[in-house]
């Protein structure tokens, strides 16, 4: 990505930067059960909204946030869509003041990629503020960095698919390569958020350092026979390919209940079900609306009794990403 040079703030002002834009980015499922960090997709209704603009106070400033309780700084080295958008900041060469408002319509600590939302959203905000020097792909890396603030690790299986839409699948972090994967037509998710919080960093530390052979293999042969029903359009062979053998053991221990849940949602004919990124989320992916509504009441009806509150979010693979809402 070529550095873009700006010498004249006034002028960029008047020509190609808008005096205010809102964008949204929706809420994803990160792992896809056997690709950790390597995988995730968009899902729909859930998100989150930057509005951003030019500001006469010199630097970035989070001027405000909402629908968070209280829980997020506004210090831009601390918050995800601050981290982003001041990477962005230093490589297109901004010297003049940005004001951004966040505006988190999902739940936090949820497993479904609500730093990422954030950070996207911003950096596509930033990008339109400023005529759109970059690609979509180009916008990636910046939006990356928000990602270290929630849990140390510039990760993108949720970056990548609230971005750009979609499956999608890393194949390398160095180089960032990104590729599309289909989404077969009748593809379904249920989305089981029990109202409990689970950090990344703390997910992410149950992680073993090494993994056996015959476990590596397992979760290679599974993400390919994933990649290969995508593909095909073979929900069987799907519903084969999601078992985790890596992050899931470890990490089901923070969710109530979660063999019991997983257990109702196969039982309600569910393809496959697993912990969506770090948790609490568990999804289940089956082949038509009423399946997926039939598996989200069961896994509902789980969790309650194991005594926990829980939302049940219906969706089909958002393909459309990131998006202007308005601008000025």
């Amino acid at each position: 990505m070529a550095k873009l040079q700006f010498d004249n703030s006034t002028k960029l002002r008047k020509t190609i930067v808008k005096k205010e834009v809102k964008a949204f980015a929706p809420a994803t499922v990160a792992n896809v059960a056997c690709g950790f960090d390597m995988m995730g997709f968009a899902i729909q209704h859930l998100g989150d909204e930057i509005i951003a603009r030019f500001s006469e106070t010199p630097g970035l400033h989070i001027s405000k946030i909402t629908g968070d309780d209280g829980r997020l700084p506004t210090a831009v080295d601390k918050n995800t869509a601050g981290m982003a958008v001041q990477a962005l900041r230093y490589h297109l060469g901004i010297s003049f003041g940005i004001e951004l408002e966040i505006h988190k319509k999902m739940p936090l600590a949820s497993g479904m990629g609500s730093s990422a939302a954030s950070a996207v959203a911003a950096v596509v905000a930033i990008n339109e503020l400023m005529g759109n020097p970059l690609s979509r792909e180009a916008l990636l890396p910046f939006a990356m960095q928000g990602e270290t603030v929630a849990s140390g690790v510039a990760h993108a299986d949720n970056i990548a698919p609230a971005l750009l839409g979609g499956i999608v699948l890393i194949r390398s972090y160095n180089p960032l390569d990104i590729i599309p994967l289909p989404s077969p037509p009748d593809l379904q998710c249920a989305l089981l958020h029990p109202k409990i919080a689970i950090r990344t960093n703390e997910a992410r530390g149950l992680l073993p350092k090494n993994i056996s052979l015959k476990d590596a293999l397992t979760q290679v042969g599974n993400l390919g026979g994933l990649v290969a029903g995508l593909f095909s359009e073979n929900y069987e062979l799907i519903g084969r390919s999601l078992q985790d053998v890596i992050a899931e053991p470890r990490r089901a221990k923070l969710i109530p209940g979660f063999a019991k849940i997983k257990q109702a949602a196969i039982k309600a004919g569910a393809l496959g079900c697993s912990i969506s990124g770090s948790g609490p989320t568990i999804f289940a992916l089956s082949t038509s609306a009423n399946k997926s509504e039939k598996i989200g009441k069961a896994m509902q009806e789980a969790c309650q009794q194991e005594g926990l509150d829980s939302n049940v979010y219906l969706t089909a693979v958002n393909q459309k990403g990131a998006y202007i809402v308005n601008q000025n």
